[in-house]
């Protein structure tokens, strides 16, 4: 079947009139002397609705629905659901962190400002450069699955499509920072909502609707057809529940929209954003599945193009046009956070609270702010040329965080966490991590069976965190021995058989071992009512001083 395309006209018509509407909504909200800590936390008092909303939108990006339906397309009826509801997850467990977080910095900017108060510089530089990596990837991913849209549904070639796109989303970021992103964030996801719940059934119906999974079930492995599919849970779905905490505490986007929340609705937001995120994203997966079923073969070889070329293929053009807006608007509402994340980054943890020290110029942060959207932006447009794998560079990004989660966890909990355990089990976790995942390290013998023994205790620590953070410690040890004394008869000789998940619970048990070992005999006691004082507002430390 013939592609419908937009045509040049139309595309750029939709294009410049949805930044265009956004860059207004922006201008609204800005002021000629913009406050750096507005900029940055809008005020620390932004509500529920707005909140949730920003939140939802936050991670609906296009990248999420992309690589949902890659999974779908990849392992069947249970990969969007490994994506989804572990991505849903991730959202869920950020309220009972963020709420002590916020209680010992009511006022931060950045989650690496309040460990450059816990602990010191390396371990706030740690934080803060992983969280620039990740950030510059995701921004990478949306210009990726932007371009990848445009090139499908209009004449206009990719690179045409990443260049509008970044500077219709720096053009309107760069004026305020966060509050714009909040603000356009929940006119987005209205947006996006109303948009899936018509385009995915019209996708559906028109491909042949039920009838579609019994013609189609030959295009299907058995593995692909099961709901328990072992393929799809140690491929995508572990992976993913090891990235749940990861995202939850190592990433940036997340923890700028904790800071901007007012405190007492930090519970009812995340909630709400995890049943409107996971609902939305496993929807637009089973887009994947319903390709499966057909026997599509991606354009070009790229799954990247998945999506797309489903909705070229059977919607309209004035449903086309609706569906191009979807992403447009998903990707956009996950870049302005990225460089809204790593903005806050740039002027607090390298200017305000290194540089600077006492003396930190707000005016001058503001200025350091939008010149670091603007180098982010020419960076991610630089790597968003070579059309990595989207799924591929966000569990590669979980990952990585991974090896903080622990250390980061600890230091906010426990007073005999050192800045020299921190440092020292975020480096070895991670020089385990990346010999491991890339291949570096071959898994057999007796290599295997202890790395199968390491990633069993890794197994442990994450179910132990995810218990710690809604019923106590006591509960957490409980549940986190009995998860390690479950899965080791079964790990040992099995799990390195997957090196993405070895990888990752490596990450988790090396970083929590090392951590706990050095800070046991520690006879440091932390004062954690020193944070408070360390991460007030940088316009009231200029007044003060």
């Amino acid at each position: 079947m013939q592609l419908q395309q937009l045509g040049t006209p139309l595309t750029l018509l939709l294009l410049f009139g949805f930044f265009g509407i956004t860059f207004l909504i922006s201008l609204s909200i800005g002021k000629k002397r913009e406050n750096a800590d507005n900029y940055m936390n809008a005020g620390n008092r932004v509500g529920f609705g707005v909140s949730a909303a920003s939140m939802t939108a936050t991670w609906i990006w296009a990248a999420s629905l992309y690589a949902s339906a890659t999974s779908g397309y990849t392992y069947g009826v249970s990969g969007p659901i490994h994506y989804g509801l572990w991505g849903a997850l991730m959202i869920l467990f950020i309220y009972p962190f963020g709420k002590r977080i916020r209680s010992l910095a009511p006022e931060a900017h950045t989650l690496a400002e309040i460990l450059h108060a816990r602990h010191g510089r390396s371990s706030q530089l740690i934080l803060a450069g992983s969280n620039v990596v990740g950030s510059v990837i995701s921004l990478t991913s949306n210009f990726i699955a932007g371009g990848a849209l445009i090139a499908m549904l209009s004449p206009l070639s990719f690179s045409t499509g990443i260049l509008i796109i970044a500077a219709g989303i720096l053009l309107y970021t760069l004026w305020s920072g966060l509050r714009a992103s909040i603000l356009t964030d929940f006119i987005q996801v209205c947006g996006m909502l109303g948009a899936v719940i018509v385009i995915v059934p019209a996708i559906f119906f028109s491909a042949g609707g039920p009838s579609l999974f019994e013609a189609g079930a030959t295009n299907l492995t058995p593995d692909q057809q099961s709901f328990f599919s072992s393929e799809a849970f140690f491929n995508q779905g572990a992976p993913y529940i090891a990235a749940v905490l990861a995202y939850a505490i190592g990433n940036q986007t997340i923890a700028q929209r904790l800071f901007a929340v007012r405190e007492d609705m930090i519970k009812p937001t995340f909630i709400t954003a995890t049943v409107g995120y996971g609902a939305t994203v496993i929807g637009v997966g089973m887009l994947g599945v319903i390709a499966l079923y057909m026997g599509v073969e991606p354009f070009g070889g790229d799954v990247n193009n998945l999506v797309p070329q489903l909705a070229a293929t059977y919607l309209g053009v004035g449903m086309l046009c609706v569906f191009f807006l979807m992403i447009i608007g998903s990707l956009a509402s996950t870049a302005d956070s990225d460089l809204s994340a790593l903005s806050s980054i740039v002027m607090t943890d390298v200017y305000g609270r290194n540089l600077a020290g006492d003396d930190a110029s707000p005016k001058l942060m503001l200025l350091i702010g939008r010149l670091t959207m603007i180098v982010a932006t020419a960076v991610a447009l630089y790597f968003a040329s070579s059309q990595f794998n989207i799924l591929e560079l966000l569990v590669l990004v979980g990952a990585i965080w991974g090896a903080l989660v622990f250390p980061v966890i600890a230091s906010f909990y426990w007073n005999r966490v050192t800045n020299t355990a921190f440092t020292i089990s975020v480096l070895a976790a991670l020089a385990v991590f990346f010999p491991v995942r890339f291949g570096m390290i071959e898994l057999t013998g007796g290599v295997a069976l202890l790395s199968d023994t390491i990633a069993s205790i890794g197994v442990g620590v994450i179910a132990g965190l995810m218990a710690f953070g809604f019923f106590g410690i006591r509960i957490g040890w409980i549940v986190g021995v009995l998860a390690l004394v479950a899965v080791l008869p079964f790990a040992v000789g099995f799990l390195h058989v997957y090196p993405v998940l070895t990888a990752s619970l490596l990450a988790y048990a090396v970083s929590a071992i090392l951590c706990v070992a050095l800070s046991a005999n520690s006879s440091n006691r932390f004062d954690f009512a020193t944070i408070r004082k360390l991460t007030s507002k940088f316009v009231d430390e200029q007044a003060r001083a």
